[in-house]
């Protein structure tokens, strides 16, 4: 894992296409800005894990219809 430290206004660069800016601190929290291709999806990690466990499930009912 690579680990930055970055200020507020400074951005981070992922491959080509994907910019991660740093918009601002408020005590623990951090506003993050991504820009990223439309066919790159960008979520919470609890937003991914929900999707892919109801995708999980309706490849699972799916089976018995």
């Amino acid at each position: 894992m690579l680990i930055l430290t970055r200020k507020p206004g400074e951005k981070i660069c992922i491959g080509d296409d994907i910019v991660v800016t740093i918009l601002g601190t408020n005590g623990r929290s951090v506003r993050v800005g991504i820009d990223a291709p439309e066919h790159i999806v960008v979520d919470r990690e609890e937003v991914s894990i929900r999707r892919r466990q109801c995708e999980a499930d309706a490849e699972y009912h799916s089976l018995f219809i």
